[in-house]
């Protein structure tokens, strides 16, 4: 039994796990603690029977990235451990032995949708919109990921730009598999668990998955640590969130 993390609700039903984020009064921010706690229960979840990882977030969105309120406080070396452990979290998500969803609403950004985007099935409402801004700040993450979603040009377009994009553009995309709103959530994942994943075999269903997803993770982990562990990460961040604001 996992112990429980305040800023972590985990739910099981049957082979169904629901990790909930649970931090709505800072949006849902990727704190340390709350990347290792998803980080932990997803390899845990390798082990214990899942079928279906259900992801959603608590209060007004799904996820606002990166927790960045004490970086300055931080040494380069503890940003670089938690962007590690974020990459790490990504990849045990977007490889995992079972059916992943994501479940979205509202504002999210950064490490947030990267983690949405590592899920096999994106389902997002009407309202929800999406930003990328790490470049901003040098930090390679999930891009290759998300490359992989949308094509290389439309990738290019939205990290270099650090465009805002919305769920109908996102469906348009590829980026999201489905807009939904919140009231058929429930009914959306009980056609899943009753009628979808049954039609084919847990085995197939991961044989599926090696087939269309590239193992990429020795190179996508390298990319992060090289940008990362450029000298001056603190300043990049400081402007960068310095410019957001302005």
């Amino acid at each position: 039994m996992l112990d429980q993390v305040k800023e972590l609700r985990v739910e099981r039903a049957g082979t169904t796990l629901t990790l909930t984020l649970d931090r709505a009064d800072k949006r849902n921010a990727l704190s340390p603690s709350l990347v290792d706690a998803l980080l932990g229960a997803v390899q845990a979840a390798y082990h214990d029977g899942t079928e279906l990882l259900v992801l959603r977030g608590e209060g007004k969105n799904f996820c606002a990235g990166f927790d960045l309120s004490d970086y300055a406080e931080a040494s380069e070396g503890d940003l670089l451990l938690r962007f590690v452990h974020i990459e790490q979290l990504l990849q045990a998500v977007a490889h995992a032995p079972f059916e992943t969803v994501a479940l979205v609403h509202g504002r999210n950004f950064g490490a947030g949708v990267d983690l949405i985007c590592s899920c096999d099935r994106r389902i997002a409402s009407a309202d929800a919109s999406f930003m990328m801004p790490g470049l901003g700040f040098g930090l390679v993450l999930g891009t290759r990921r998300y490359a992989a979603r949308v094509g290389a040009v439309r990738a290019r377009s939205v990290l270099g730009d650090g465009m805002t994009f919305d769920a109908a553009t996102a469906v348009h995309d590829g980026f999201l598999t489905q807009i939904a709103e919140t009231d058929t959530w429930p009914a959306l994942l009980e056609q899943l668990q009753t009628t979808t994943l049954p039609r084919l075999s847990g085995d197939a269903w991961r044989r599926l998955d090696s087939a269309l997803l590239a193992d990429t993770r020795d190179a996508d982990m390298a990319a992060l640590v090289a940008s990362a562990a450029v000298p001056g990460i603190h300043e990049r961040i400081r402007r960068y969130r310095e410019g957001a604001r302005a």
